[in-house]
């Protein structure tokens, strides 16, 4: 089958294919931090009296998790290291999730605008990225270009489309990679290829023009500078972590110092950004090929879900000739999904028309997996894990006003609800 062809910046993170062939609603995302509701589906530690950790519900509204994380170790006067959290919540948002604190930490201190903090108990264990099930969310959007009453045909017309795919395609939003300031794939090339000074130039003086003039200003000002001191005082407060690797250069620092003292979530997303590029453009040359998204073909290789519906990556089953009617029937059942590889030091690449994309796609980049074990950054390193061609869902379900829509739904823990939304909307990237 064709597939509709994406004609914005989406294209250039690997996003170039839609699933639904409707012109789209446009709009806008997060007019309002209430537009945007997500609220976690968690397993959630076990109690246990005098446990090592503290776990709690942490309600923030406009809040990015990192800085929240930031700004909870400042209250509490302990190290960011000893918070946990399951997954990164988009900032213009009302969110809800679990967190944990090692020890007993007074939560009562916690004094922060716009976040609560309740239903407080003692835990076994502590909460790690990703430790959730997934997450529902109830998103509306507003300005839309077009009248409602046609609006509410092309939503309607999605809807089926999705619904009789049983998903949509698995792509990593823009959030992975940055809406305004689409660079964390790109610092995470160069973290691949040992370029650790590229990387850190590239974080600080990469801008687009969607920047505001003033952070685009002072990129601009601090493209091939090494007189770290002097420029360190009139760095911005929104460049709050360039601040802090420009602060670790300025102290004498290596390249590497001035990656390591980022959170260690954020030193991790670098590379994982790069593999979620690769990733996107395999799926978008899978689509280009014709090849179906909640079908296996031979050479592909899938993976069972578990009990709780949690993909089981470590136990792909390869698709052939004598398994081919068996496995797609777990497929259609929902049992099991097609898979494209996230490429990494133990990546197993798929077989037959699926294995020839996605070795095109290391070849051309001149990559081997021996180039995402980084010595020098442990952290960045990655293995590598295979995911989802196609994203499933469930309780989709929308509502049209006069002058806004809102969809409804829930998704299993690493999906992104942008990618859902641009089959409606098909807007700009600044837009989600």
């Amino acid at each position: 089958m064709g597939y509709r062809k994406c004609l914005t910046a989406e294209a250039d993170i690997g996003m170039r294919n839609y699933l639904c062939d409707t012109d789209g609603t446009g709009g806008h995302l997060k007019t309002e931090p209430e537009d945007f509701v997500v609220r976690e589906i968690s397993d959630p530690p076990r109690a246990k009296e005098n446990g090592n950790y503290t776990i709690a519900t942490v309600s923030s509204r406009n809040w990015e998790t990192n800085r929240l994380v930031r700004m909870l170790s400042r209250s509490l006067g302990v190290s960011r290291e000893r918070i946990g959290f399951a997954g990164t919540k988009d900032k213009r948002a009302v969110t809800t999730q679990l967190m944990s604190f090692y020890g007993n930490p007074d939560l009562g201190k916690i004094d922060l605008k716009d976040v609560t903090v309740s239903d407080a108990y003692r835990g076994a264990r502590g909460i790690q990225i990703g430790d959730l099930i997934g997450n529902s969310f109830e998103v509306t959007v507003r300005d839309c270009q077009m009248p409602m009453s046609d609006a509410k045909d092309v939503i309607a017309k999605d809807v089926e489309t999705i619904r009789k795919t049983g998903g949509f395609p698995n792509y990593f939003g823009v959030q992975r990679f940055g809406v305004v300031r689409p660079v964390t794939h790109l610092v995470g090339e160069r973290i691949v290829r040992g370029d650790f000074e590229g990387a850190v130039r590239t974080y600080i003086s990469f801008t687009t023009p969607e920047e505001e003039p003033e952070l685009q200003q002072k990129r601009k000002e601090l493209e091939g500078r090494d007189d770290w001191k002097d420029m360190l005082p009139g760095i911005p407060e929104h460049m709050s972590y360039e601040k802090m690797m420009i602060g670790a250069l300025a102290d004498g620092g290596s390249w590497t110092d001035a990656i390591e003292i980022l959170p260690t979530n954020l030193q991790m997303m670098f590379v994982h950004a790069y593999q979620s590029y690769l990733f996107n453009e395999m799926l978008s040359m899978r689509m280009d090929a014709g090849l179906p998204l909640n079908m296996p073909v031979e050479g592909d290789l899938v993976i069972p879900l578990d009990s709780n519906g949690i993909p089981e990556h470590e136990s792909p089953i390869l698709t052939t000739s004598k398994n081919i009617d068996l496995v797609a029937r777990q497929v259609r059942a929902k049992r099991a999904f097609v898979t494209i590889t996230l490429y990494g030091t133990d990546s197993v690449l798929a077989e037959g028309e699926m294995g020839e994309i996605e070795r095109k796609v290391i070849e051309e980049q001149k990559l081997s997996q021996e180039d995402f074990n980084i010595p020098e950054l442990q952290r960045c390193s990655s293995k590598g894990i295979r995911r989802e061609v196609l994203c499933p869902l469930k309780d989709l379900k929308s509502s049209v006003g006069d002058d806004s829509y809102t969809l409804s739904f829930s998704l299993p823990k690493g999906n992104y609800a942008t990618c859902l939304l641009r089959e409606f909307m098909k807007s700009e990237m600044r837009d989600y």
